[in-house]
């Protein structure tokens, strides 16, 4: 009985959590971790462990690609990722591009330095009653490739940030995923605020330790750079 009880709860945690397994685009989802970098809770589903470590890059497995094909894409399009089963808990969401160095491609390169850009950010909608968060029970998440960057070989990350435990430091729960894409027909703009993973967060960034039932936010300020636009 005590094993089978033990089981349950393990069961209960894995669904609490979640993975970003697929590259959405066209419209479509793609199989799991076909243009997607197997995630190192690919089975267990539970959150990066430490904001300040490799694996807030994009939680993978393994280096390398993992297998992961790169799937192209033109600028403007709308791309994103499954979730896995949803997600389910409240907390922010975030995507990320990183443009691969000449002489790399996306399939080769690990993302490394000050060379992620922000293009999305969704925190919560707060009222006298509480926050509400738009993403919370979402099963696919998406966002708009920016018109204006170059063309060229790119890694899309998304990150949701659960907030239910992050009232003290090292609470705060990341479920980050990376994709890899060509962008085509793209522009010249050069982004900035260019950050790296790890680097560009804190246990302590208000954004990530932060009470988000009580006393009810008045603000929130997510983590990281502002949302580059073109």
């Amino acid at each position: 009985m005590q094993l089978i009880t033990a089981l349950l709860v393990v069961a209960s945690v894995a669904e609490a959590h979640y993975t970003f397994p697929a590259l959405v685009a066209g419209g479509t989802s793609t199989n799991k971790w076909e243009y997607v970098r197997k995630t190192t809770n690919y089975q267990s589903n539970g959150p990066v462990p430490d904001v300040t470590s490799e694996q807030m890059r994009c939680y993978q497995l393994e280096p390398g690609n993992e297998g992961a094909k790169t799937m192209t894409v033109k600028a403007g399009d709308t791309v994103g990722f499954t979730a896995e089963s949803s997600i389910s808990h409240p907390g922010v969401l975030q995507f990320y591009m990183a443009k691969v160095p000449s002489g790399e491609t996306a399939d080769s390169w690990d993302g490394s330095g000050s060379v992620w850009f922000k293009i999305f950010s969704q925190g919560p909608d707060i009222s006298p009653s509480g926050l509400t968060w738009p993403s919370q029970g979402a099963s696919q998440v998406t966002t708009k490739i920016p018109s204006c960057i170059a063309s060229g070989d790119y890694l899309l990350r998304v990150e949701h940030i659960a907030l239910h435990s992050a009232s003290a430091a090292g609470g705060a729960q990341p479920y980050v995923s990376c994709a890899q894409l060509t962008v085509t027909g793209g522009g010249s703009t050069t982004p900035s605020d260019l950050v790296s993973f790890p680097g560009a967060y804190k246990p302590t960034d208000p954004g990530l330790m932060i009470n988000i039932y009580y006393p009810i936010p008045t603000s929130y300020t997510p983590p990281g750079p502002e949302v580059f636009t073109c």
